[in-house]
């Protein structure tokens, strides 16, 4: 007996080690970006360059919390012959909105709101919301009573129903309120936004919109201040991001990355810069909550590194980790079946101003990534996500419009985890 207990002891004290390593969450998967795995993105990104799919790109990349890449490829401005880099500025669209959602969530967790309150507790104008039936024989507007409230989860997950345009009656509605109008105050647009029916009736469906620039109007509301103000108080300070924001200073804008127009076969055409600048240079009255931000690689870093450690960065404590974990959680039950083109995301749901990677690719055709993956991305074909199961974070940065159609994120994406192979499942 003493020698069966003797030849088993190692094997003992290896799985006691392993599960102790568990429990106390040290143990750590096998690396991800490995020098093989950056020959493989450098050689990946450099092949949109060469090919000239895109002007410039950038990507950084950091593991158990310390950068494993970082490279930049062709031109930020290709008229100047300015190169891409890390220390370059980007309109980076949408990426504002995980920004929105921090700074709401801050708030909710002083007990300023619960999810589940109707939005018109806070903001009035949203009371008593009309839905959009149809049209009559002369053309007018049919609407009904919404069946419920828009609450405050609605407008965190995208399912509100505000209207949209692709709906011709409600788009002539939507032109003439004109409420992303950069001269409107957030309080203006939300009023604008909210005298419109709503597409459908809240929690119906999930279509993307202005729900996150009503964030914006919250949190003004909720906090006493104005928006860019407490984005700058509570997060971009303590984060120190120093180079995000929504007006580019004169000083900077030699680092301000030009804006790129794919054509249909192929064509690169720099935005004109009316059009590319026209919101960065100015200080306008609208922060929207949904874009407008500008930021570099390693600002926007900053703050997918304290995502992904729960809240924290250094001794900086912006979330507490359950709130980052209820933001990344799915929000979207199986009865919301209408969902807009968030399918073309892969196996998705939608938590708290982000995507969530619910499961694996079921195609090869599909983004890849790993469940339990939290990301979103911009107009001009930036991404970032954050890993959680390998402590992993990444932002890519370009300018390219239309978003993405040439395929950048797939391939950045398979560069660093591997082709997906659906027979591997």
């Amino acid at each position: 007996m003493k020698r069966s207990i003797l030849a088993i002891l190692p094997v003992l004290l290896i799985a006691s080690a392993f599960q102790l390593a568990v429990s106390t969450n040290k143990y750590k998967p096998a690396p991800v970006v490995t020098p093989e795995v950056k020959t493989r993105i450098d050689a990946t990104l450099k092949r949109f360059i060469d090919s000239n799919k895109i002007a410039g790109v950038s990507a950084l990349i950091f593991e158990n919390g310390k950068e494993v890449y970082f490279n930049a490829f062709g031109l930020a401005d290709r008229e100047a012959n300015v190169r891409m880099d890390r220390n370059t500025i980007v309109r980076i669209f949408s990426m504002t909105k995980p920004v929105t959602g921090v700074a709401l969530m801050t708030l909710y967790e002083k007990g300023a709101f619960q999810l589940d309150d109707p939005l018109s507790k806070y903001l009035p104008e949203y009371a008593d919301m009309k839905v959009f039936t149809g049209v009559d024989a002369s053309g007018n507007i049919i609407v009904e009573p919404a069946k419920r409230p828009i609450t405050v989860r609605d407008i965190t997950r995208h399912t509100a129903g505000f209207a949209g345009t692709d709906i011709p009656a409600l788009a002539d509605l939507v032109k003439k309120a004109d409420y992303m109008n950069p001269a409107n105050t957030l309080a203006e647009m939300s009023t604008k936004l909210a005298s419109l029916p709503l597409q459908f009736h809240p929690g119906d469906q999930w279509a993307y919109g202005p729900s996150v620039d009503v964030q914006a109007r919250l949190v003004e509301k909720l906090s006493g201040k104005p928006f860019d103000q407490y984005l700058q108080e509570v997060i971009f300070d303590p984060l120190k991001m120093t180079n995000t924001r929504y007006v580019v200073p004169e000083k900077d804008r030699p680092r301000f990355a030009a804006l790129y127009n794919r054509s249909d076969d192929g064509v690169l055409t720099r935005v004109p810069e009316e059009r590319a600048n026209g919101f960065n240079t100015k200080d306008w009255a609208l922060k929207p909550g949904g874009w407008g931000l500008t930021s570099t690689l390693d600002d926007y870093m900053k703050f997918a590194q304290m995502l992904v450690h729960g809240g924290r960065s250094g001794k900086v404590q912006i979330l507490k980790p359950e709130t980052v974990k209820l933001m990344s959680t799915n929000q979207l039950s199986d009865t919301i079946t209408k969902r807009m083109w968030l399918p073309s995301k892969g196996q998705v749901g939608f938590g708290i101003d982000f995507a969530v990677r619910t499961k694996l690719p079921a195609t090869k055709e599909e983004n890849n990534g790993t469940v339990g993956e939290f990301f979103w991305d911009g107009a001009a074909s930036t991404l970032f996500w954050v890993d959680p199961h390998n402590d992993l974070t990444a932002v890519l940065f370009t300018q390219l419009m239309p978003f993405d159609k040439v395929k950048l994120h797939k391939s950045f994406r398979d560069a660093i985890y591997g082709a997906y192979n659906p027979a591997e499942k």
